[in-house]
């Protein structure tokens, strides 16, 4: 799977060991910026990455900011992502399994390297379940 990357200033020192955390889980990663903790918006990095998964099919993304928040209100507003904002394991499997969610999202300020591991490790490992969850994925795009 490739992942695409991005964050804020607020997001970007972890940055480094989020991608390497996914390339040892066997994954491609594209860092989509920014390049320095200079202060950014955090919505034209949401916006970047979001463009790219849905252009490119069977990509996923990753963004983050300090509490995750910006990141998952920005990349919501395209149809055809569903950008889930994760605080651990569980609701990073949860939205996968339940929600089909394509673009992870948590804060930097909020969980550490050791939970967004968990993190990573659950979202790559669970994959949609269909069925009635389906139906209600349909319901979030009218």
């Amino acid at each position: 799977m490739k992942f695409f990357i991005a964050t804020d200033h607020a997001g970007i020192e972890i940055k480094p060991e989020v991608s390497a955390m996914l390339q040892s889980l066997g994954h491609e990663v594209e860092d989509l910026g920014p390049y320095t903790n200079e202060r950014v918006d955090y919505p034209d990095f949401a916006h970047a990455l979001c463009l790219k998964v849905l252009k490119n099919p069977n990509t996923q993304g990753i963004l983050i900011c300090g509490s995750g928040i910006g990141m998952s209100l920005a990349a919501n507003k395209h149809v055809g992502i569903r950008a889930a904002l994760c605080h651990d394991a569980y609701t990073a499997a949860m939205a996968r399994a339940h929600n089909d969610a394509n673009v992870l999202c948590f804060g930097q300020r909020i969980v550490g390297l050791g939970v967004i591991e968990s993190m990573l490790a659950a979202w790559c490992n669970t994959s949609f379940e269909g069925g009635r969850h389906a139906l209600r994925v349909e319901k979030i795009e009218v």
